[in-house]
C-alpha cells in the first residue's frame, strides 16, 4: 500500500514491530549517530527519538534501514515488482486480441494516476512562522554526527527549484548544513539539475526560490534520491511508485509548489553570486569531505504540521541507511539501463562500493570484445558515467553473490588483454582521483574468452556436479547423520 504520509508509515512499522521508540533524552550532537551505528549493523528497527535534546519535534530515523522497510516504505513486497512494472510499460509489442487490449488500457491506467495533483490547502501549512521568528536551530533536531563535521546537517531534506526560463521543476535530495537560524547551506554538485538552475538564474541576475521540504511520503522522498533524466518529474515517478497522485499545494512565500503532506517546509531565496564555505562533511564515502563554497538558502518562511515527525538519515563508511535506498535504485532502474544496454541480463552496485565505485554487470555474450561495449555504453549513461570500476561477467553468474564475481573476476581474466582503462567524470565527493570531478576508470572482463577474441586454447568447461546427483543428495541428507546441510553450489541457469 502507498503511504500518504509519515505518521502513516510510522504506524504500519510499529504494528509490525519495526519501530523502536527511544522515550530518554537523546543528544543529536554525536549520541545519536552512535545509537543508530549499531542498530544499522545489526539490521535492527526503525528508530523514533520522541525527545532529542535540540529541536521541539521528534526525530525519526533509520526508516529505510533495511531492504525489506525500503520495499515497505515504497508500497511493494520486493523492490524488483517497480522494475518489473516498468519493463512492462516499457514493451514495445501491439496488443493482440482482446486480452492484449485489455493489458494496454492497463498500462495507461497505470499512468493515469502519476501526475502531481494541486490542493488549496494542506497539513504542511498547520503553522506558519516568518522572518525574525524563525530560529530553525531551536526548532529541528538536526543532527552533527562525525566529530569533524563543520556542524550541523539537515539531512534527507528535499530541495524543489525550478529552472527561470523554462518553469521546469526539480525535486533533489542534497546535503543541507545549518549556518545560523535562518540559514542553509546547499551542496550543489556540479552534475545536478539545481546546479543549473542555480547558474541560469545567476547568469540573468535574478535569485532563485526554493524550498525545502522534510519528512515527505515515503514515495516522494524515494523519488528526490531516484537519478532520473532531467525532463522526467520526479513528482509523476511518485505517483507512478506509489499508485497514487501526489497533492501538490502552493508555497506561501514563494513560487514553487510542494507536498501536501510533509511535515515542515522551508522557504527562501538563494542570491545570485553569493557563497558560504559549506562543510567538512563525514559523507557516504567514509571520509570527512572538503570546505568548499556553495549557495545558501535564507529562510523566510517556515510551513509546519502542529505536530510534525523530523526525519533524518545518517551516512558514513557502509553500512549505513542509504544503502537499501541505492539497492531500491539498483532494481527499479534496471529496465531503463537494458533500454540503451539490451545485452544485460542484470547488474549489482555493491554498498561498499558507495555508489559509484563498482558496478558488476551480466551480459548475453554474443561477439568479440562485447563486454567491452557494454563497458563503454555503461560510462555514457546518465550517472552511471561516474562508475569507476566494472567488472562484466557471463549471464550464468550472479552478480549478487560476490564470492563468485571475485572467483570469475580473479581467474577468468589476462590483465594484459581483458582489461579497458580510461578516464572520465567521477563524483563530486570522489576523493580517490588526483583531479577533482575525473579520473581513471577501469573495466575488467571476465566472462569467457571466444577464438574470434584471440583465445585459441579452447575455454575449459567449469566441474559441476549435475541436478540429479545434487537431488539425490537433498533427498538422502537426513540419512547420512550430518547436522543441518549447508547450501550446495547453486545450479546453472
Amino acid at each position: 500500500m502507498a503511504y500518504a504520509d509519515l505518521q502513516q508509515f510510522v504506524a504500519a512499522l510499529e504494528k509490525e514491530g519495526d519501530l523502536a521508540r527511544v522515550s530518554v533524552p537523546v543528544d543529536p550532537h554525536l549520541e545519536v549517530t552512535g545509537i543508530v551505528q549499531r542498530v544499522v549493523r545489526e539490521r535492527g528497527p526503525a528508530l523514533l527519538f520522541e525527545n532529542p535534546t535540540r529541536g521541539r519535534m521528534p526525530l525519526l530515523i533509520n526508516a529505510f534501514g533495511t531492504e525489506r522497510r525500503m520495499a515497505k516504505a515504497l508500497g511493494v513486497a520486493d523492490l524488483d515488482e517497480i522494475g518489473d512494472r516498468i519493463a512492462d510499460l516499457l514493451k514495445p509489442e501491439l496488443p493482440k486480441g482482446i486480452s492484449g487490449f485489455r493489458d494496454a488500457l492497463g498500462k495507461v491506467g497505470q499512468l493515469k494516476n502519476a501526475p502531481p495533483r494541486h490542493v488549496k490547502s494542506a497539513p504542511c501549512q498547520e503553522v506558519v512562522i516568518k522572518n525574525s521568528k524563525i530560529d530553525l536551530v531551536d526548532l529541528l533536531p538536526g543532527i552533527l554526527a562525525w566529530p569533524e563535521d563543520g556542524g550541523v546537517f539537515l539531512n534527507l531534506g528535499l530541495t524543489h527549484t525550478k529552472h527561470p526560463e523554462t518553469g521546469a521543476r526539480n525535486l533533489g535530495m542534497y546535503r543541507l548544513q545549518l549556518q545560523d537560524e535562518r540559514t542553509v547551506s546547499l551542496h550543489w554538485q556540479i552534475h545536478k539539475d539545481s546546479t543549473s538552475h542555480a547558474a541560469v538564474a545567476e547568469r540573468r541576475g535574478e535569485r532563485l526560490p526554493v524550498a525545502i521540504a522534510f519528512g515527505c511520503p515515503p514515495a516522494v522522498t524515494y523519488a528526490a534520491s531516484a537519478p532520473l533524466p532531467a525532463d522526467i518529474d520526479e513528482y509523476l515517478f511518485a505517483g507512478f511508485v506509489q499508485r497514487e497522485r501526489v497533492p501538490m499545494v502552493d508555497c506561501v512565500s514563494v513560487p514553487l509548489q510542494v507536498p501536501a503532506d510533509a511535515q515542515v517546509i522551508l522557504e527562501g531565496w538563494v542570491e545570485p553570486g553569493e557563497r558560504l564555505p559549506e562543510g567538512p562533511f563525514g559523507d557516504h564515502t567514509g571520509f570527512y569531505t572538503p570546505v568548499e563554497p556553495f549557495p545558501f538558502l535564507r529562510v523566510e518562511t517556515v510551513t509546519m504540521r502542529k505536530k510534525p515527525i523530523y526525519q533524518s538519515i545518517i551516512v558514513g563508511r557502509p553500512p549505513q541507511e542509504d544503502g537499501p535506498i541505492g539497492k531500491a535504485t539498483e532494481r527499479i532502474f534496471l529496465p531503463l539501463i537494458r533500454l540503451t544496454v539490451p545485452e544485460i541480463v542484470d547488474y549489482d552496485l555493491p554498498e561498499a562500493g558507495v555508489f559509484h565505485n563498482c558496478c558488476i554487470v551480466s551480459i548475453d555474450k554474443r561477439f568479440p570484445k562485447h563486454a567491452q561495449k557494454v563497458m563503454n555504453a555503461i560510462w555514457g549513461a546518465g550517472l552511471m558515467s561516474l562508475s569507476k570500476l566494472i567488472v562484466v561477467v557471463d549471464a550464468d553468474c550472479d552478480v549478487h553473490d560476490y564470492a563468485e564475481v571475485a572467483w570469475r573476476a580473479f581467474g577468468n581474466v589476462d590483465y594484459g588483454r581483458d582489461v579497458l582503462h580510461t578516464e572520465g567524470p567521477v563524483d563530486h565527493l570522489d576523493h580517490g582521483s588526483y583531479e577533482q570531478f575525473y579520473g581513471g576508470k577501469l573495466g575488467i572482463d571476465a566472462t569467457r574468452k571466444l577464438p574470434t577474441e584471440g583465445y585459441h586454447r579452447g575455454w575449459p568447461t567449469e566441474c559441476v556436479l549435475e541436478d540429479a546427483t545434487l537431488a539425490t543428495v537433498d533427498r538422502r541428507w537426513a540419512e547420512y547423520g550430518i547436522g543441518a546441510p549447508a547450501k550446495g553450489r547453486r545450479r546453472r541457469r
